[in-house]
């Protein structure tokens, strides 16, 4: 499982017309589902993002995380994510879970972190979104449950 979270101070997604989702302050998290993972990437990933300390505290360190601010998270499945680059100019996405997987794992994600006290926004899976962010410092962060990188 792969994520790239960014600290924003403001974020929607909008599909069509439709806002589906929107927060203030907290994390916008793109999340991509291997085809190898499992629940435990799922936890691994929720108590990584929703504890990453990446809020400022009163001395202006990344001392806090969403959770002690009191924010929110935005998440959007993304499977793009998981393209790989590196041959040719045509990523190759193999790696990627199969829409049946990747949902219910992006949906076990969600609801982890909701289990964790943290109120979260989403997207629509598999639709064509615009998602609108204000990345915040700018704060970006990429975690990779297999720990890649």
């Amino acid at each position: 499982m792969r994520a790239v979270v960014q600290r924003i101070s403001e974020g929607k997604v909008v599909i069509g017309e439709k806002t589906t989702g929107a927060i203030n302050k907290g994390l916008l998290v793109f999340l991509g589902v291997t085809n190898e993972d499992t629940t435990q990437d799922v936890n691994y990933m929720a108590e990584k993002i929703v504890n990453l300390r990446i809020f400022e505290d009163e001395n202006e360190k990344l001392n806090l995380s969403v959770k002690d601010i009191e924010g929110k998270i935005l998440a959007v499945s993304q499977f793009t994510l998981l393209g790989d680059c590196r041959k040719g100019r045509r990523p190759n996405f193999i790696e990627a879970a199969k829409p049946d997987m990747a949902n219910e794992l992006y949906e076990a994600f969600i609801n982890k972190c909701k289990d964790l006290g943290i109120q979260v926004e989403t997207g629509v899976f598999q639709a064509h979104m615009m998602v609108h962010s204000v990345n915040d410092g700018p704060v970006t962060m990429l975690i990779d449950s297999k720990k890649t990188f």
